[in-house]
C-alpha cells in the first residue's frame, strides 16, 4: 500500500515541496491511485496511494486531523484497525473516514509513542504534531515495509524507496552516493545482506525494523533525532510451555497461523494468494479455504526449461489448486520476456538484490496485478521455522559456544572469506578487519538466544529475512501496484515460534513442526517433496545475452571509473563465468555484476573515494 515521502528542515527554512513531490512521484508505481502533498512549518509530506481500505477520498493521504493537530503519511496495512477503532471510539474519539490511516493517527494521539505496541500489521509511517513540530517515523516489527533516510546539515528526507530519494533534487541536495565500504563488505560476504541502518550508499540509511525515530527540537531549539527499538523476539523457552508435547506445539502453531492468515484478509478489494506449490504457500491456501474463501484467486509462475533445467513446479501447485478448488492462474513465461524483465526488476530494486527470485517475482507480480491488488505469500517460514540446511549443524555440540556457532554459521552462509574479499575489491575498499563476522558475533552474543540454532534463527528472522526475501517481495510487488502480505511474519506467530524447542523446528530436514501441523490441512505429496525454489533457468547459467549483459556492465566506462573491483579479479571471473560459486551456490560473477547493473541503471556515481 503506497509510497510515503517527506522532508524535515533542520535549519529553520521552509521545506522544499517541489523536491518532496518529485520523491513521491518517483514512487508512482507503488501508488497509482492517487497523490498528495502537505506542508506546514519545517515539515512537508508526500504520498502516492494504492487504494486497499476505504476506497473513498476520505482515506487519501497525507491525512490531516485538525481537531487533534496531527498529520500522517504512511505505507502498509493495520490488520486490527477495526478493533482499534472500536476501542478508540469508547475513549471518545470520532472518526471521519473508515480507513486504517485515521486509526493510526488517533492511536498515536491516545497512546503516544507506544501506540506501536497496539498495532498488528506492516507499516512505515511519518506522523507530524502541528503545535510542537515533532515528527515520529516508525517501521513495523519485521521490517516488512521499508523506510529510507538521508540527512545533512539542512534537512532530513525520507521515503519508501532509496532510489526515490535520489530523485528529489532541489536545493541543498547533497546526498553522498559514494560506496559505503562496510556495506560493500556485507553485500559481498554476508550473502548480499546489508544490515540496517546502512545501505550500499554512504549518504542513505534505513530505519531498522521495530524502531521509531523521534525528530524534535531540544531546549535550545536545535532539531535532533533519537532512534528507539520497541520490539525483539525472545528465543528463550517459556516455563508455562515446558510440558508441551509435539502435538501441543503443532496445535498452537496451526492456530496462530490460521489467525495470521485470517487477519490478512482485511481489505475493501479482493485478496489472492501466490502459490508456488511448496508447503508454505500451500498451507496458506488451505487455511484460506478453511476460512471460507471460495473461489480464491491463486497464481503460479513457470519458465521455459533451459539446458535441461526444469522451469516450473506446476505439478505441485496444481495439486493444491484442485484440492481447494481455487480460481487458479498458471503464468508461463517465455525466454523472450526474461531480459527486458531483468532490466525492469533492477529498476525496481531499492537496493541491489542478487537473488534470481527477483525477476520471477517481478514477472509474477506484473501478471497478478491484472487480477487483484492484494496477495498473501509464504515468505518467512524458512527463517521462522528453521527450513534451511545450515540450521541442523548449528545444533551440534561444536556450535554450542559463541565462537563455534559463529564459525558454523559463517561456513554455511558467508559468500567468501576475508582473503578472497580483499583479492576481489580495490585496495581502497579492502577492509583490514572483517565487519561482517564482527556483526554476526555481536548479534549472536546478545542475550535472549542461548543455543546455536536460536542465535541463527534470531539473526535470520530479524536481519537476513528483512533485507533479502521481505525486501524482494515489497520491491517486486509494489513495482506493479500489488500489495504483498506475509502471514508467516505475523509478530505473534514469530514470538510463538521463537520459544519452540529448536529440535522440533529442525526435524524432518527443516520446518519439522510446521510440516507436521500442515498434514492436517494439505496433501502429503506437497509436504514430503524435495525443497524447491523459484526456478529461473535462463539465469542459472550465465551465457548468451545474459553473459553479454554482465560483461558489458563490468567493462563499462562507469564501472572502470568507479573501480570497485580489481580488474584482474573481474577478468578471472569472466574467464569462467559459471565456475565460481558461493557456499549457497550463488554465482560470484552475477553478484558483482548485479551491483554494477544497479548502480548504472539508477545513474549512481557510487565512487569509492
Amino acid at each position: 500500500m503506497c509510497g510515503a515521502a517527506g522532508e524535515v528542515r533542520l535549519d529553520g527554512q521552509a521545506p522544499d515541496i517541489r523536491a518532496v513531490s518529485a520523491i513521491a512521484d518517483a514512487m508512482a508505481p507503488r501508488g497509482p491511485d492517487g497523490a498528495g502533498v502537505w506542508s506546514q512549518g519545517r515539515v512537508a509530506l508526500g504520498h502516492r496511494r494504492l487504494k486497499i481500505i476505504d476506497l473513498s477520498e476520505a482515506g487519501a493521504q497525507p491525512m490531516v486531523d485538525s481537531e487533534l493537530g496531527l498529520a500522517v503519511c504512511w505505507n502498509g496495512c493495520i490488520y486490527n484497525y477495526k478493533q482499534l477503532r472500536r476501542e478508540l471510539s469508547e475513549f471518545g474519539y470520532r472518526f471521519f473516514s473508515t480507513s486504517d490511516t485515521e486509526v493510526l493517527l488517533k492511536a498515536y494521539h491516545h497512546w503516544g509513542d507506544r501506540f506501536v505496541d497496539h498495532l498488528l500489521g506492516m507499516f512505515a509511517f511519518a506522523i507530524v504534531e502541528r503545535d510542537s513540530g515533532r515528527v515520529l517515523l516508525g517501521r513495523d516489527r519485521l521490517g516488512i515495509k521499508p523506510l529510507y533516510l538521508t540527512e545533512d546539515a539542512h534537512r532530513i528526507r525520507f521515503a519508501s524507496s532509496l532510489t526515490a530519494l535520489l530523485a528529489g533534487g532541489g536545493r541543498d541536495n547533497s546526498i553522498d552516493t559514494r560506496i559505503d565500504p562496510v556495506a560493500l563488505h556485507h553485500y559481498l560476504t554476508f550473502h548480499s545482506v546489508v544490515p540496517p541502518p546502512r545501505t550500499i550508499l554512504r549518504g542513505v540509511t534505513k530505519v531498522p525494523p521495530a524502531s521509531i525515530v523521534a525528530i524534535e527540537a531540544d531546549g535550545q531549539g536545535k532539531v535532533t533525532s533519537t532512534t528507539t527499538t520497541y520490539w525483539e523476539p525472545d528465543f528463550t523457552r517459556r516455563e508455562e510451555r515446558a510440558g508441551w508435547s509435539e502435538r501441543d506445539w503443532e496445535d498452537a502453531i496451526l492456530a496462530s497461523l490460521r489467525l495470521a492468515v485470517e487477519r490478512r484478509l482485511v481489505a475493501d478489494v479482493p485478496v489472492g494468494c501466490l502459490l508456488s506449490g511448496g508447503v508454505d504457500s500451500s498451507l496458506i491456501v488451505g487455511l484460506l479455504a478453511e476460512a471460507g474463501q471460495h473461489g480464491l484467486a491463486t497464481f503460479s509462475i513457470g519458465f521455459e526449461s533451459v539446458g535441461g533445467v526444469k522451469g516450473d513446479e506446476f505439478r505441485y501447485s496444481d495439486i493444491i489448486a484442485e484440492r481447494f478448488d481455487t480460481d487458479h492462474h498458471q503464468i508461463r513465461i517465455g525466454t523472450d520476456r526474461m531480459l527486458p524483465a531483468l532490466d525492469g526488476a533492477i529498476a525496481a530494486m531499492s537496493e541491489p538484490m542478487v537473488s534470481h527470485d527477483c525477476v520471477a517475482f517481478y514477472l509474477l507480480s506484473q501478471e497478478v496485478a491484472k487480477h487483484v491488488k492484494v496477495v498473501q505469500s509464504g515468505q518467512g517460514a524458512d527463517e521462522v521455522f528453521a527450513g534451511y540446511h545450515w540450521y541442523p549443524p548449528m545444533g551440534e555440540p561444536e556450535a554450542a559456544s559463541l565462537e563455534g556457532s559463529v564459525a558454523s554459521y559463517r561456513k554455511a552462509f558467508f559468500d567468501r572469506d576475508q582473503s578472497a574479499y580483499q583479492a576481489l575489491v580495490s585496495p581502497g575498499l579492502a577492509n583490514a578487519d572483517d565487519p561482517s563476522e564482527q556483526f554476526v558475533t555481536e548479534h549472536f552474543a546478545r542475550a535472549g538466544a542461548a543455543s546455536g540454532v536460536d542465535r541463527a534463527l534470531r539473526l535470520d528472522t530479524t536481519v537476513m529475512l528483512v533485507d533479502d526475501p521481505v525486501k524482494r517481495v515489497d520491491n517486486m510487488t509494489m513495482a506493479w501496484g500489488l500489495e504483498g502480505r506475509v502471514p508467516f511474519l505475523d509478530h505473534e506467530l514469530v514470538e510463538l515460534a521463537a520459544t519452540c524447542p529448536p529440535a522440533l523446528k529442525t526435524a524432518h530436514h527443516g520446518k519439522g513442526v510446521l510440516k507436521e501441523a500442515a498434514r492436517r490441512v494439505v496433501p502429503a505429496d506437497v509436504i514430503d517433496r524435495p525443497k524447491g525454489y523459484f526456478p529461473v533457468p535462463a539465469l542459472t547459467h550465465l551465457e548468451g545475452p545474459y553473459l553479454d549483459l554482465v560483461r558489458d556492465a563490468l567493462y563499462a566506462p562507469a564501472a572502470k571509473e568507479r573501480g570497485v573491483f580489481r580488474p584482474e579479479a573481474v577478468d578471472r571471473l569472466l574467464a569462467d563465468p559459471n565456475g565460481q560459486l558461493t557456499p549457497l551456490r550463488g554465482n560470484e560473477l552475477w553478484q558483482i555484476a548485479l551491483l554494477e547493473l544497479w548502480l548504472q541503471k539508477h545513474g549512481i556515481s557510487g565512487s569509492v573515494g
